[in-house]
């Protein structure tokens, strides 16, 4: 992901700073929405792995990326405490 765009990106609701997930992260999500147990913030159910996301510099909301292009809306985020040994 391009740098500057980084550099701008925060959290719609809170203005937290993002980063992109560690592969780490990123395979502890994909296995949490492999067993179907994944949610958006809005409540919805998350059926497909990601292939790349960012996540808050408090670890606390992660925002998928699709075709390179962040999804940057509050309800598609989720929640990290809603998983398992998520690695900081």
């Amino acid at each position: 992901m391009d740098k500057r765009l980084l550099d701008i990106l925060c959290d719609p609701v809170t203005k937290t700073p993002v980063k992109p997930l560690s592969r780490g992260q990123l395979d502890a999500l994909n296995r949490e929405i492999a067993r179907d147990a994944v949610k958006t913030v809005a409540g919805a159910n998350v059926a497909a792995a990601l292939k790349a996301g960012l996540i808050t510099t408090d670890g606390k909301v992660i925002y998928r990326i699709d075709d390179d292009i962040p999804v940057m809306l509050a309800d598609e985020g989720i929640g990290t405490t809603q998983l398992h040994d998520f690695p900081n």
